[in-house]
């Protein structure tokens, strides 16, 4: 038996300036959810308002100082930006803990999609989840994530907000494809959780400061 395709994102955080191009396109794609511009394969138009599918999480850290014998200040500040969503597990926690077998993993590209007809929005699968990938329209009851842009799949295109980076930082494809071309890479990076929790179908390259301790410096967008 042949292995199930498997779709995954790489982020490049040597590249990432923050600007937030790959958040924009996503909302502007569920904008046209909204519009009804495009049909879930399942049927209906969500509302999907308050709802962030993609973010850019600035994390950052170090101090500065001023040596009180020569008077020169001294300062090891860093930042640097990470683009999240959903990573489209290999061994996704939020199927596991879905009670109705609403979320679920696709065979045909390892995407991981919400059923919305089974989905009671229990919120389970985003308690679960570790990348705040599920998340739920409070209007319709429904849980919504990341689809992998599966329609633009179809057409031979990369998702929203991989065509929407100015610096090439995003870029998706089947796993194989992206270790030909990127390596294997790791998964983690602060502020991301261990890989070993999901085994996320996520290739990073890490920003020279990416080991350094510190903490997300814009809790109010993400």
């Amino acid at each position: 038996m042949t292995q199930p395709t498997q779709y995954g994102f790489y982020v490049d955080t040597t590249k990432c300036t923050g600007c937030k191009a790959c958040h924009v396109s996503c909302k502007d794609r569920q904008a046209d959810l909204i519009r009804g511009n495009h049909n879930p394969e399942n049927g209906g138009v969500p509302s999907l308002q308050g709802v962030t599918w993609r973010r850019v999480y600035e994390y950052g850290g170090g101090s500065c100082s001023m040596n009180p014998s020569t008077k020169v200040f001294q300062n090891d500040v860093f930042a640097y930006y990470m683009s999240v969503g959903c990573n489209h597990c290999s061994e996704p926690v939020c199927v596991k803990a879905c009670p109705t077998g609403a979320m679920h993993k696709r065979r045909e590209d390892g995407l991981v999609h919400v059923a919305e007809d089974l989905c009671i929005g229990c919120e389970s699968c985003a308690r679960a989840c570790p990348y705040d990938a599920p998340q739920i329209d409070r209007e319709r009851k429904v849980m919504t994530k990341c689809d992998g842009c599966y329609e633009r799949l179809a057409q031979g295109r990369k998702p929203v907000c991989v065509e929407s980076c100015p610096l090439r930082a995003l870029d998706f494809d089947k796993m194989e494809v992206l270790e030909e071309k990127y390596g294997k890479g790791d998964a983690h990076i602060a502020p991301l959780p261990s890989e070993g929790i999901t085994s996320p179908n996520l290739i990073i390259k890490a920003n020279i400061n990416g080991g350094r301790s510190g903490k997300v410096l814009n809790p109010s967008e993400v």
